[in-house]
């Protein structure tokens, strides 16, 4: 067995994630996991890679994901805060997303604004339409709303503690987990985590990599595919700007995937939706081997 660690929700697409204690699991992830995004004026979606000022852009949803605020990390009161009674009546428009069509419902001119000024571009922002019909790739088809990819990335403590130490080796500080912005962050169980085999598989570093099926509590996760690393991780989230090669450079000695690129955690299929909490039994139940 290993423990959930941590949950975190990230409203917006590139914006800064929220902790929780507990989640709703739904199809398409933590509830409200990517629901909205800040695109171009010409409805390219805005990422990290180009702006990475987003990253210091905070979102706050209610519950029912009725309302919106947004304040920035900036100094306090330098952009102010903006409330938002989110719609999903109003007309939809097209956007873009890795070069793929889909929609968006606009939320009104205040969110632009403040968005705009706050990325000193042209912004807008956009919810996904309830009849959005998404499906993503990976060994477990699923679905997403504005995720890169998959519904859920999954991480461990001991892939970030191995990264860190090779960091180490090269004169590298250590990164905190934010940078790798994962859903769920797993650990050993008081530091005894074992599966079916008895074996310790969260102390073990990407041991995500081989897990096909799990449960978390009363939900089940499939695996998709490995997690590819891009220039997002580069960003200082506290900053909101790059900060130097890593973990890129380390990543590349020794996380190369086959088919091209650097990868470091695990993408997973939503298979039964529930409840999540902080300290849910994290359960393998199908091992496969590892993709690298």
């Amino acid at each position: 067995m290993a423990d959930v660690m941590e949950l975190i929700c990230y409203p917006i697409k590139g914006c800064a994630g929220t902790s929780m204690s507990d989640a709703l699991l739904t199809p398409a992830g933590l509830a409200h996991d990517r629901s909205f995004m800040v695109i171009s004026e010409d409805g390219i979606f805005r990422t990290q890679r180009r702006h990475p000022r987003l990253a210091l852009i905070r979102p706050a949803i209610s519950a029912d994901g009725t309302r919106l605020e947004l304040n920035s990390a900036e100094e306090a009161g330098r952009y102010g805060t903006v409330r938002l009674d989110v719609t999903t009546s109003a007309p939809r428009r097209d956007v873009e997303l890795f070069g793929t069509a889909f929609q968006g419902i606009d939320q009104g001119d205040d969110a632009a604004a403040w968005l705009s000024e706050v990325l000193g571009a042209p912004s807008r922002l956009v919810r996904v339409p309830p009849e959005h019909d998404r499906v993503t790739d990976g060994l477990t088809p699923g679905t997403s709303g504005y995720a890169d990819s998959n519904a859920v990335h999954l991480l461990s403590r001991a892939s970030l503690t191995l990264l860190n130490q090779r960091m180490a080796e090269r004169g590298a500080p250590p990164l905190s987990m934010n940078r790798f912005r994962p859903n769920i962050v797993v650990d050993t169980r008081h530091g005894h985590g074992h599966d079916s085999d008895g074996g310790d598989w969260a102390a073990a570093p990407h041991a995500e990599d081989r897990a096909r099926r799990m449960t978390i509590g009363g939900t089940r996760l499939g695996y998709a595919k490995l997690a590819v690393r891009c220039a997002v991780t580069l960003v200082e989230q506290e900053a909101g700007a790059r900060q130097g090669p890593e973990p890129l450079r380390t990543l590349a000695d020794y996380r190369r995937a086959a088919s091209g690129g650097v990868v470091f955690g695990a993408k997973f299929a939503v298979l039964r939706t529930g409840k999540l909490s902080v300290g849910d039994e994290v359960a393998v139940q199908e091992w496969g081997d590892a993709e690298l």
